[in-house]
């Protein structure tokens, strides 16, 4: 997986915007016009504030269903997915959760999207929507039947679960990579907004031999000049909403401040990204 191809920067800063709740789901609002306003809020934001990327999510649908969601949240991640498409001049990805991977791809695949991520690609992890099963082979195989060249970045040993037996984090990662073909892997702490070690980081970046490493969870910008150290890109949300509450809105002054602290921690950086322009469409 290239990452300049994709993010034009070889350690890109991914931020994430957590979808309102959806149709279907347990806190769904009845507005399909508020999901969508909110989202474009926040990816203004995010843009504005210099990110190289956006994924996209349906956080707020807790308490998820393990693999396959409903089709009205699939309908509903495809249009605003596509009306941010054309709002904010980046690459964006998908991440329909908790572990539907063949819905993501479908959305990513329909809108020209960049890439998804799957939180269980292989293996077998203990859960709150218990046990979920990587569905590798599925996938894959879904991918080549859409001709798609959507890009699968795989969380390894994903957080809020337990894996069944003891494998380590080497293994796991050599794994996901050489037998679930993952473009690139991720990793976090145990839960949202705890980071991954450093230790775990540097072993991670060995194992996956040159395959894309990103941080998944926890980054701040009092950390992230350490973490990235010992990682290829990162994946933010939670610090960078305001007062640093995941219910709260993206925060484009947070935004501003954790990207000037990640690109400081990249000397090898030939010269700092500008925020990129936002399109001024307006909603139909």
């Amino acid at each position: 997986m290239d990452l300049t191809q994709i993010f034009k920067t070889r350690n890109p800063i991914i931020g994430v915007v957590h979808l309102l709740p959806l149709p279907t789901s347990p806190r769904w609002g009845g507005s399909l016009k508020a999901v969508i306003d909110r989202a474009e809020q926040e990816a203004t934001a995010l843009a504005s504030g210099g990110v190289d990327g956006i994924i996209i999510e349906n956080f707020f649908d807790a308490p998820f269903v393990k693999d396959q969601v409903d089709p009205a949240v699939v309908s509903a991640m495809t249009l605003v997915t596509q009306r941010l498409m054309h709002l904010v001049p980046l690459p964006i990805g998908i991440n329909v959760l908790r572990n539907d991977a063949r819905s993501g791809l479908a959305i990513a695949s329909c809108v020209n999207a960049h890439f998804i991520r799957v939180n269980v690609l292989t293996g077998v992890m203990a859960t709150d929507q218990g046990l979920i099963e990587g569905q590798a082979h599925q996938l894959l195989r879904y991918r080549r039947e859409l001709g798609s060249n959507v890009k699968i970045l795989a969380d390894v040993l994903v957080k809020h679960a337990r894996p069944l037996g003891s494998p380590n984090l080497t293994a796991a990662v050599q794994d996901t990579i050489e037998r679930g073909l993952a473009d690139g892997v991720i990793l976090s702490g145990w839960a949202t907004g705890s980071p991954p070690s450093l230790e775990d980081l540097e072993l991670a970046m060995a194992a996956a031999n040159g395959v894309p490493v990103f941080i998944g969870s926890g980054a701040d910008w009092e950390n992230i000049s350490t973490l990235m150290q010992a990682a290829d890109g990162v994946i933010v949300s939670s610090s960078l909403k305001r007062h640093g509450r995941r219910d709260q809105p993206i925060d484009p002054i947070r935004v501003s401040q954790f990207v000037e602290a990640a690109r400081r921690s990249l000397p090898t950086q030939i010269s700092s990204k500008p925020p990129l322009p936002i399109s001024v469409h307006s909603s139909n």
